[in-house]
């Protein structure tokens, strides 16, 4: 049994790191001086599995400047005897939050040599850490659905998701103790038919998506998705992290204000990935949020902005407008965009262990 070596205690020095029971290879935590072998990696694996979307260096630089998720305690890469990255995991939490979420990923000629079993071995003891470490921090550490029965702290939970088509990987889920806990469709709108015209209502007007507005926005936001499924406060880091992301478009993204009082009624928050044109053979905008404020649903502010996405999406010369829903969405979204045109196309699946 091999540690990681280039952090072995958590941020605050209190507690010595889970170990990777893989002593075929090299274990450490991740530091900027990896940032292109990590992405290597990442492509290397995505190459052969064909993910819908996957980390890139720049993501895995926004990555190394997480102050809520530092990538010393909460990062291990695997190393084979040449210095090259062949597995790694990541770990990702809110400090008042109910569940954990897991990346990872094996380089395909590491595969099928009980590399996952372990990196998912060393996230759930990670897991363990991470809401030991938050319930000690005081009583903001445990998140309203994650008490323990007895008083006695937060439930470990641990989360990773996987797109359908990955058996292998849902294999390995199920035969650790995963459970699938909710479905979410990548769903799909062609532009090359015909447009939809949704005008807004009187008093609303449609604005670009600008800097002054992230703040209000992510207010907003969180307002929105309060009583969504899963759905977790965004703080500026995590808000940061969207609207600051390289794959972001705000020429793609809209926000809609109430006229008279100037707040926001809704918003669609959008991205464009040029090399997944080239992975899959078309381009597309993709609708990362979309949202619309419980005071101001029922006066057609969601198909106002898909209308005008697709409008934007096609006036850059894209092919198709995408997005992503979950199944079960409360708001009927589902129906929604089926009306609007879009198909689904691929399915993810949210898997669950509780520790």
């Amino acid at each position: 049994m091999t540690h990681t070596d280039a952090s072995d205690r958590t941020a605050d020095g209190s507690a010595e790191l889970p170990a990777v029971d893989f002593p075929e290879l090299h274990w450490r935590s991740a530091i900027p001086a990896d940032l292109d072998a990590w992405a290597a990696l990442i492509a290397r694996t995505a190459a052969v599995e064909q993910p819908v979307w996957f980390e890139r260096r720049a993501d895995l630089e926004q990555i190394m400047e997480s102050k809520n998720n530092p990538v010393g305690p909460n990062t291990v890469l695997g190393l084979d005897s040449s210095g090259v990255p062949r597995a790694y995991a990541r770990l990702t939490k809110n400090k008042d939050g109910a569940k954990a979420h897991g990346f990872c990923a094996v380089d395909p000629q590491w595969q099928r040599r009980g590399v996952g079993s372990a990196l998912l071995a060393w996230l759930e003891a990670r897991t363990r850490q991470r809401f030991a470490e938050d319930h000690s921090a005081g009583p903001d550490g445990a998140g309203p659905d994650s008490a323990a029965p007895d008083g006695g702290g937060p439930v470990p939970r641990l989360r990773l998701f996987i797109e359908q088509k990955q058996q292998h990987q849902c294999v390995l889920l199920e035969e650790s103790g995963y459970e699938v806990v909710r479905y979410y469709n990548e769903m799909h709108r062609p532009l090359s038919a015909p447009l939809p015209d949704a005008p807004l209502d009187h008093g609303l007007e449609l604005v670009p998506m600008e800097p002054g507005l992230s703040e209000a926005l992510r207010l907003a936001h969180n307002q929105v998705f309060a009583d969504h499924w899963g759905s977790e406060p965004r703080d500026e880091e995590s808000w940061g992290f969207v609207v600051n992301d390289p794959l972001a478009r705000p020429d793609l993204s809209a926000v809609v204000l109430e006229s008279r009082t100037g707040e926001i009624a809704g918003y669609q928050l959008a991205s464009y990935d040029p090399d997944n044109t080239v992975a899959r053979g078309f381009s597309e905008g993709y609708t990362d949020l979309l949202g619309v404020r419980r005071e101001f649903r029922g006066r057609g502010i969601a198909q106002a902005l898909l209308a005008d996405a697709m409008r934007r999406f096609a006036a850059a010369g894209l092919d198709k407008a995408s997005l992503d829903v979950d199944s079960e969405n409360p708001s009927g979204a589902m129906a929604l965009y089926r009306k609007m045109g879009y198909v689904p196309v691929n399915t993810s699946l949210a898997w669950d262990k509780v520790l």
